[in-house]
């Protein structure tokens, strides 16, 4: 048990997985095109099905073959070794460090503004460097500071959600139920905002990637999958309702610091500064979750292929030391080169595309009696693929430029497993 976690620590990754920036952020991106709060409470809720259909998903799967390492485990032995490459491959590019990234330009985005000298990109990359050193020693202490650092985002999210509903608003409100939300419906830009969506949910598989570390995963799995997801539903349709009851349509519309403008408006100033340094804070426990699964994703995929072996070394206690501090690395250029919404974008399709692949290969398995059974296996399956094919295709068409740039990131890793598979074939069969 020293080098074990129970179902609690496991939910608590995926909570602070889950609640980032995404939630804090999103809302002003939809509003410039979607503004009717039926039409913003059914793209959450719609987010919230996906997620829970990949949890589901997930919990089969991680039970199935009892291994850390996620969607690498998963596409390498259900569709083929190169499904599964890539995958790691786009979680050590984007999939993790693109989250890791946008976290720490969120928290900018929080704190510019009260102290433009301190608060920079050289902060975000000081916070990255300081969560890894706090990853890099055991799987307890990174237990320990996990469940702490949820426990600090949940209680904050909570008092922000009583104030919100609690406080009559100040200003003009967004809130409109009238019957516009069913034309919006069509609009090119629902399924747009859904991606965004989508990406603010990023993090309900987080479990799955480190089921050797999960005391019986049988039990313990589906359950910190299913219950963190379904709480965190929650709490994101909540939160945009009070982001809309306490801000206008105009002050938030296209705008990235959307809580920091809704309570600025129910606090006043002070009030406004005080949500925002707790925004920043609680963003530290997304990037620590991000760093801790993301090195086991690189780290399972290191050991198979000749070219990364170098990186697939744990130290004592079983830390892939070598794979986490790559990742910390990466996350640093990624904050140094791209902007906000540029890198959200390319990174919520490309991880939509995998991750839709993921949920596909559930239909070539072969369920286990002593394995989770996802209910409704290939109907709720199905209806993700459909939904995600659906966003995928308007986000390739209204926004070519960034979904072009995810293409890319797959395309390199089609040219890096081809010089893994060349190394791997020279290793086994020595020179020619």
């Amino acid at each position: 048990m020293k080098n074990k976690i129970g179902w609690k620590t496991a939910a608590a990754l995926v909570i602070s997985n889950m609640i980032g920036t995404g939630v804090f952020t999103s809302l002003g991106y939809q509003l410039v095109d979607i503004q009717n709060t039926w039409s913003i409470i059914l793209i959450w809720i719609i987010g919230g099905l996906l997620a829970l259909i990949g949890a589901f998903t997930y919990a089969e799967l991680g039970t199935h073959f009892n291994e850390s390492g996620g969607d690498y485990v998963f596409l390498t032995k259900l569709i083929h070794p190169l499904a599964g490459y890539l995958y790691a491959w786009i979680s050590l590019t984007v999939g993790f460090t693109a989250p890791i990234a946008i976290s720490v330009m969120a928290m900018k985005s929080y704190l510019n503004p009260i102290n433009p000298t301190i608060f920079n990109d050289w902060f975000g990359i000081f916070i990255i460097l300081i969560l890894t050193i706090v990853h890099s020693f055991s799987i307890g202490q990174s237990a320990k500071f996990q469940n702490i650092s949820t426990i600090v985002k949940v209680v904050f999210v909570l008092i922000l959600i009583a104030i919100g509903f609690y406080f009559v608003p100040t200003v003009n409100t967004s809130l409109n139920f009238t019957s516009t939300w069913k034309g919006e419906l069509l609009l090119p830009s629902f399924a747009i905002s859904l991606l965004y969506v989508t990406y603010a949910y990023t993090g309900w598989n987080a479990a799955a990637y480190i089921v050797e570390e999960i005391h019986d995963p049988r039990r313990n799995l589906p359950r910190a999958l299913l219950i963190g997801t379904i709480l965190v539903t929650l709490v994101y349709v909540l939160l945009q309702i009070v982001f809309l009851r306490h801000a206008s349509v105009d002050q938030m519309s296209g705008k990235t610091e959307i809580a920091f403008i809704s309570f600025t408006n129910l606090l006043g100033a002070s009030g406004g500064k005080w949500i925002s340094y707790f925004i920043a804070i609680q963003l530290i426990g997304t990037i620590s979750g991000y760093l801790w699964i993301g090195s086991r994703m690189t780290s399972s995929m290191a050991k198979d292929y000749s070219l990364w072996k170098p990186i697939a070394i744990k130290n004592k206690n079983s830390i892939p030391i070598k794979a986490l501090w790559l990742q910390a690395f990466i996350s640093t250029i990624l904050v140094i080169t791209g902007t906000f919404e540029q890198v959200l974008l390319y990174a919520g399709f490309v991880l939509q595309l995998m991750g839709t692949l993921t949920v596909v290969s559930i239909l070539r398995l072969k369920s286990r009696k002593d394995a989770f059974q996802s209910p409704l296996k290939p109907f709720l399956q199905i209806a993700f693929v459909l939904f995600s094919l659906w966003i995928l295709g308007y986000m390739l068409y209204e926004r070519p430029k960034e979904s072009l740039l995810g293409l890319v990131f797959v395309g390199t890793g089609f040219i890096t497993y081809f010089i893994s598979n060349h190394t791997n074939h020279k290793k086994k069969n020595g020179p020619v």
